[in-house]
């Protein structure tokens, strides 16, 4: 990573847990990098992970002919990270609210508003097939690059 103003990596990985693991450890290199602080680092990997895990348990369903693909990019105001799978597609708005009384004790369905809740912007868009997540966590003023 050549500064801590802007810098760039691109990942194509397998469906696996593995791979969530080595998506969720970039982002927590990329935030620190960024200037991020301790209390949200942790958040922004986070956030990360869900969506890592979303892509290949819900949209790859661990298929071991699809692939994940992550890249990381730290510009001048933000961390941007994109997640991308290769299945069917995700309607956000289709998610049941997590918060909803039928759902508190529900085990899973957390993940989408885990991420809206520790990223600044989050953007969903199908590739057909699959689904792209954005992430983008604006930096804090004062950092380098800001």
């Amino acid at each position: 990573m050549p500064d801590s103003t802007t810098s760039r990596v691109s990942l194509v990985l397998d469906s696996s847990l593995a791979s969530v693991d080595k998506v969720e450890r970039t982002a927590e290199e990329y935030a620190v990098l960024a200037g991020f602080d301790e209390d949200t680092v942790p958040n922004i990997a986070m956030a990360v992970r869900e969506a890592a895990v979303n892509a290949v348990l819900h949209g790859n369903a661990y298929d071991p002919a699809k692939k994940i693909t992550a890249s990381f990019e730290t510009a001048a105001e933000s961390l941007i990270v994109k997640i991308a799978d290769q299945g069917p597609g995700l309607n956000p708005d289709a998610v049941p609210d997590p918060l909803a009384p039928e759902n508190i004790l529900r085990g899973s369905g957390r993940g989408i508003f885990l991420i809206r809740a520790f990223m600044d912007e989050v953007h969903f868009r199908d590739t057909h097939p699959g689904t792209e997540l954005t992430l983008i966590k604006n930096r804090p003023p004062g950092q380098p690059g800001t």
